[in-house]
């Protein structure tokens, strides 16, 4: 899962390419965030067909892009381009463990971006998410 501002990347293993497997993935990884995420934007796949559940737990809706419309999925092109090199192709996921996600995870969101202006995925979701700053006047 990516962010679109920040660009803040969310990896995490499935135990299967299934609806259900799905759901409790993205349930879990986004409960940290709850209060930041309103709106999920998915692909059509299968994996997806039990959104409801999503909905239902999480409070947030979930918007579906067009079919066979690559333009609209560009960030999340872009994201896996950048993910492919940790995890190369023909790769056993079956040997990976959570760590491996994370180290991934970590290596994406401290990595400078160009369209963030040199700045880490990190450092501008801390930005997003920082309290107002509020400084006493000096008399």
């Amino acid at each position: 899962m990516v962010e679109q501002k920040p660009k803040l990347t969310k990896l995490m293993l499935l135990d299967g390419p299934t609806s259900k497997a799905t759901n409790a993935g993205i349930i879990a990884r986004l409960k940290p965030l709850k209060k930041y995420v309103f709106m999920l934007t998915s692909d059509n796949g299968k994996e997806f067909s039990d959104h409801g559940e999503i909905n239902e737990k999480r409070g947030s809706d979930i918007y579906f892009c067009v079919p066979y419309h690559s333009m609209d999925r560009g960030l999340n092109k872009k994201t896996n381009g950048l993910v492919g090199p940790n995890f190369p192709k023909g790769a056993d996921f079956s040997k990976l463990i959570a760590i491996d996600a994370q180290r991934g995870e970590d290596l994406l969101n401290n990595r400078p971006r160009k369209a963030l202006k040199r700045h880490s995925p990190n450092k501008i979701f801390a930005k997003f998410t920082a309290p107002p700053q509020n400084y006493a006047r000096g008399l």
